[in-house]
């Protein structure tokens, strides 16, 4: 998986902006929690589909980075967590044991 790190709001920008080409899937991963590594694992095993970016986001270390991605894309804060953006708007987002690559890829439309 080659991941994109998102440490700053100011990447949502770019983020939003990128959306405008292609979906942009963001993980909000959780460093202490066991089923966040469990969703990692598992996104990590499948085949990295063309046509998206994947941001990670270790909530932990950068919290206000996931209160402002609630807040900017609507959607309420949970972890292990994953936001599909499309046109600068959440479209999908899953938490826990719902978080898988055939459903994002089928959410994101590529």
């Amino acid at each position: 998986m080659n991941w994109k790190t998102l440490t700053n709001e100011e990447q949502l920008s770019e983020i939003n902006a990128a959306s405008a080409h292609q979906p942009v899937v963001i993980y909000k991963h959780s460093t202490r929690c066991s089923i966040s590594s469990m969703a990692k694992a598992r996104l990590e095993r499948s085949a990295e589909p063309e046509g998206l970016t994947f941001y990670y986001l270790d909530l932990i270390t950068y919290r206000p980075v996931s209160n402002k991605i609630a807040e900017v894309y609507d959607v309420p804060h949970e972890s292990p967590q994953v936001l599909v953006i499309r046109n600068g708007e959440c479209v999908y987002n899953e938490s826990h044991g719902g978080i898988a690559m055939d459903e994002i890829v089928a959410q994101a439309g590529v």
